[in-house]
């Protein structure tokens, strides 16, 4: 059955990807973002998280064990300030930097590390409230909401025997030091953060394969829309068939002006003709003026004759130089021999007709 009209069956040609690409129509996934981000700040604090909570614990201890004897005055209190950023800008600045780092890493991957220019363009439909509003309560909407509860409810499902087994740990009914309680958090967070990133890791392969599945679809084009583009990029077909019939005209005219200056015309007798021409003061080698098959070839003899053009049969050297030879360039080195045979017994015809004019 026939394709319905206006119906997408055709892949996307690679100038249909690239103007996409340049509008920012690129497979996307929100969660390879979020793998990244997580993965770069559980590595980060797989080596900066002992010293971390140690800076935090020691930090805190210092403070609350001098509350009763610590001065409060306005000077004071933007000391206080100034070194608790200091703090927190030295426990937080590995991960915020390690999840920056990841980030830029996952987009540069989904992008292949190229810029889209035009999505980095001011759009003012973007601050337009109304679509804005069917944004929010369209049907895509909808689905990526269904999808986020579902991959919610499987990360709470593949994390819960590790947050089960935290809830258990006796830390909670038994008193300890801070120490302990610095490192009892430290070990969970490293735990739930890498058991969130591996069931995101599964998400994510997915819900990348499906967003790069999708935005194929939608890139898919129509014969019409294919047959357009050809148009638009390498000429209307007919069009460009006048103009190679053109040049092709052309050429053979400039071919056939050069027959009355060559020295000799080589023939297979009927299937092929070669006419060469040598000039011992301007060329190295003989040319090839003019060559032509079938009717070619026999505009070329009657061309020859009109201008008492010597006609030499030869089969195997017809047909050699006109597979091997260009019109306008010198013979194959591997037939010197041969044409100069040729050309050898034409200047000698050439000589005798000379006298016998001259002696008559």
């Amino acid at each position: 059955m026939a394709d319905s009209v206006g119906e997408k069956t055709e892949k996307a040609t690679p100038k249909r990807l690239e103007e996409a690409f340049k509008k920012g129509q690129v497979a996307r996934s929100p969660e390879v973002q979020t793998v990244f981000v997580l993965a770069a700040a559980l590595f980060a604090l797989s080596f900066s998280g002992p010293e971390l909570w140690k800076v935090l614990a020691n930090t805190m201890a210092a403070s609350l064990g001098h509350l009763h004897d610590t001065p409060l005055s306005l000077n004071m209190m933007q000391g206080y300030a100034a070194s608790a950023a200091l703090v927190i800008a030295r426990c937080a600045g590995p991960v915020v930097i390690a999840t920056m780092i990841g980030g830029l890493l996952a987009g540069g991957i989904q992008t292949r590390f190229r810029v889209t220019p035009e999505a980095l363009g001011f759009n003012w439909e973007r601050l337009n409230p109304i679509e804005g509003f069917k944004r929010k309560f369209s049907t895509d909407t909808s689905v990526s909401t269904g999808l986020g509860i579902i991959k919610l409810s499987v990360i709470v499902a593949l994390s819960y025997s590790i947050i089960k087994n935290i809830l258990e740990d006796p830390i909670f009914y038994t008193s300890v030091s801070v120490a302990r309680i610095a490192e009892f958090m430290a070990d969970s967070s490293v735990k739930i953060l890498t058991q969130i990133t591996l069931s995101l890791v599964v998400i994510a392969a997915t819900d990348y394969a499906y967003k790069f599945w999708k935005n194929n679809q939608d890139l898919m084009m129509t014969k019409d829309e294919l047959k357009d583009e050809n148009k638009n990029t390498e000429g209307d077909p007919k069009m460009k068939g006048r103009l190679r019939r053109r040049r092709q005209a052309m050429t053979k005219r400039k071919m056939l002006a050069e027959i009355p200056k060559a020295d000799v015309v080589v023939t297979n007798p009927t299937h092929f003709a070669v006419a060469l021409r040598y000039d011992r003061k301007f060329m190295k080698a003989p040319r090839i003026v003019a060559k032509g098959t079938r009717l070619n070839a026999l505009q070329i003899r009657e061309i020859a004759r009109e201008h008492q053009v010597p006609i030499v049969e030869n089969k195997p050297l017809a047909r050699l130089m006109f597979k091997y030879g260009k019109v306008g360039g010198e013979i194959p080195a591997e037939l010197y021999s041969a044409v100069a045979e040729v050309l050898a017994w034409v200047y000698r015809v050439n000589a005798y007709r000379y006298y016998r004019e001259q002696s008559a």
